[in-house]
């Protein structure tokens, strides 16, 4: 089963959907701004896409971001609490495949997954 984090308000979230249903997968679709993934999801999420940061899946340029004073924190805690808390912060899309994960940006990175 193939999930998408998606926002139909993205461009590179809606390509990203286009691709996997252009290969006929009908993913499972969260629209995590309606329901947020928890602190624990998105540790599972940075582990997945191999992140090491929190900062690495955040939207920097979101006014949350600057509002919140984020760009200078390093403790993981608090970063991942905020993205729980805003999740316009976190980057769009990820699709996952098990225990993997890639991150739409560009839309074709998608293909390295399926």
């Amino acid at each position: 089963m193939i999930k998408i984090y998606h926002n139909p308000r993205c461009s590179k979230s809606r390509q990203t959907l286009q691709i996997l249903r252009d290969k006929g997968i009908e993913p499972d679709i969260i629209l995590y701004l309606d329901n947020p993934p928890n602190v624990s999801e998105i540790e599972d999420l940075l582990s997945w896409l191999g992140m090491e940061s929190p900062q690495s899946l955040m939207r920097k340029g979101e006014a949350v971001y600057k509002e919140l004073g984020l760009k200078n924190e390093t403790r993981a805690k608090i970063l991942l609490e905020a993205m729980s808390q805003n999740p316009k912060l976190i980057e769009r899309p990820i699709v996952i495949k098990g225990n993997t994960a890639v991150l739409g940006r560009p839309p074709e990175n998608v293909l390295n997954l399926i």
